[in-house]
């Protein structure tokens, strides 16, 4: 399970990747190998608003369909094409190939309140455990 330092994550399983003033968004490891294989990735239009906290898109995959949470409201300037033809990008790199949207974020201060790395790891390990 990969747990990138330079990533900040949500308690919902969204990572954010900061690059100036946008914010490149998608769903951690942790989250894709727990979905099983995405077969279908819906994801907003460009120039959509989107509200941190708040569902932006939806994955599906062979168990469930799962909302996708923005980690920062902003609109989106960005979104992943490749995932409308290849959906599993997001199994097999949930870090890099497989991001969804990037949004330019209102207020990047917002990152401030998810999770680092360290606290994600330990958030997932308490969540895996209550599974038992």
């Amino acid at each position: 399970m990969e747990f990138p330092d330079d990533l900040k994550y949500t308690e919902q399983h969204e990572w954010a990747r900061v690059e100036g003033k946008v914010v490149r968004v998608g769903i951690t490891d942790f989250a894709q190998d727990a979905l099983g294989d995405v077969v279908y990735v819906d994801v907003p239009e460009v120039g959509t608003s989107v509200e941190a906290g708040q569902p932006f898109g939806e994955v599906e995959s062979t168990k469930s369909v799962s909302d996708v949470y923005a980690p920062v409201s902003g609109r989106v300037i960005e979104r992943n094409v490749e995932l409308a033809d290849s959906p599993q990008l997001v199994n097999e790199s949930p870090y890099r190939d497989g991001w969804m949207i990037a949004i330019e974020a209102v207020d990047v201060s917002q990152l401030e309140s998810l999770l680092d790395a360290a606290a994600y790891r330990g958030f997932t390990e308490r969540e895996a455990g209550s599974e038992d």
